[in-house]
């Protein structure tokens, strides 16, 4: 679910050129997706229409539920908050993810269902080459090495949201991580899962020759086991994850102060002032 899951992204997360990337999203989605599918003259005009299309359906009708998400949030990051109300934002940016994966799969049913071999064959190279750079950026190394990779990577987030972190917030993080259940063996499993089950959801498609409605609910399939594994014991690892998650994302912003919680909550205000503006007609 690749060639999806950039638009949901880009949407989802915090950007401080988020206007400027939003104004341009049709473009660099074509662009993104053309990388990973290499789109032949007839599809390329195909492409672009839908994602136009798509671009202006959701900033008439998602990004209003985001100014309100927004808000609601930078009004409550004033004060302590409890695990679960981290889940429930988690919960709503997922509802919204996945109203925009069913209109993405609404508009680009046609150029989905004209894809060749040769395409997934391209996507196939693609998802190889991506696969090495993430083992050698979270694979390589001693354990030490990749620990300190992350919380690198945890402590930037953090900081660039709440601003610099104290001796015992960085040890906050520290301990979060060597609790988690997480391992990166365990996420490049759970990549290359998801990356074989679009593939042969895809080579399905291309098989049976799907319609449009029936091709959807094959993808649609393939977006909810993106979150949710068949395996059992994958299944139960995420739940505990998210729900670790939650509870290490409440307990770093309880341990902020004043002023850091005052910072973030400037940053939301912003981010929802850029989306009423990119609202305007």
């Amino acid at each position: 679910m690749r060639l999806l899951l950039l638009l949901v992204f880009l949407l989802l997360q915090g950007c401080s050129s988020i206007k400027f990337g939003y104004q341009q999203l049709p473009t660099l989605s074509y662009w993104w997706l053309d990388n990973y599918l290499s789109f032949n003259d007839l599809q390329t005009p195909r492409v672009k229409e839908s994602l136009d299309k798509l671009h202006r359906w959701h900033r008439q009708q998602e990004l209003p539920h985001y100014v309100k998400l927004l808000n609601s949030t930078a009004q409550s990051s004033a004060s302590s908050v409890q695990p679960q109300d981290i889940c429930s934002l988690w919960t709503e940016a997922q509802a919204r993810a996945d109203r925009l994966v069913q209109e993405t799969l609404r508009q680009t049913a046609p150029v989905i269902a004209s894809m060749g071999p040769r395409q997934l064959s391209h996507l196939t190279r693609h998802f190889d080459l991506k696969n090495e750079e993430w083992e050698k950026q979270w694979l390589r190394g001693s354990t030490e090495d990749r620990l300190k990779r992350r919380l690198g990577s945890t402590n930037d987030r953090y900081s660039d949201f709440y601003g610099d972190l104290t001796a015992a917030q960085t040890a906050l993080l520290r301990s979060q991580a060597l609790q988690s259940e997480w391992t990166p063996e365990w996420g490049l499993q759970q990549r290359k899962r998801q990356q074989q089950d679009l593939l042969a959801a895809l080579q399905k498609i291309q098989q049976l020759g799907l319609p449009e409605a029936p091709l959807a609910l094959e993808l649609w399939g393939v977006w909810q086991r993106w979150f949710q594994p068949p395996q059992a014991s994958d299944a139960a690892l995420s739940q505990r994850l998210r729900t670790q998650a939650c509870q290490n994302l409440a307990d770093f912003h309880n341990s902020a102060s004043a002023d850091q919680r005052q910072r973030a909550a400037r940053s939301l205000r912003n981010y929802e002032r850029d989306l009423q503006e990119l609202m305007q007609p």
